[in-house]
């Protein structure tokens, strides 16, 4: 039997090829994304209407108002690519009886700053960018 034949058979077995020559690509796409070691947030203080912008080290925690950014992970694409940048943050804040509570504890994407940012009463945190080098230096161990 050939494919020639307009048959329910063929038309399976060639969608079924079709679909499997799609699979290296998807791989090869997982496999395109940049580690970066820093993560670059703005912060906005809702009270005194300033905005920050500020580097953080993956795994280091830096304080903004009364809450604390820890990336855990930011990544980018290749330049050649359309950019998709992502960051896994977690935000905890320090409240006035000195608790630590967690808030935030999730993807963040540069392209879409409003889908998953940290908002607050007073204070709004969201992912500007991940780069490879910082003028702030290493936190040291």
């Amino acid at each position: 039997m050939t494919c020639s034949m307009k048959s329910a058979v063929c038309g399976a077995a060639l969608l079924t090829v079709a679909s499997l020559s799609l699979v290296p690509l998807s791989v090869s796409h997982a496999e395109e994304r940049i580690s970066n070691p820093v993560a670059v947030f703005t912060g906005l203080d809702k009270i005194t209407a300033r905005i920050v912008t500020f580097d953080v080290y993956i795994d280091e925690t830096v304080q903004f108002g009364s809450l604390q950014v820890t990336p855990r992970a930011c990544y980018t694409r290749p330049e050649t690519e359309v950019q998709k940048t992502t960051a896994f943050v977690e935000v905890k804040e320090v409240t006035l009886s000195k608790e630590i509570k967690p808030i935030f504890g999730g993807w963040m994407f540069a392209s879409s700053p409003g889908l998953n940012a940290v908002e607050h009463p007073v204070y709004d945190v969201w992912l500007e960018d991940c780069k490879a080098e910082s003028d702030v230096p290493p936190p040291t161990n």
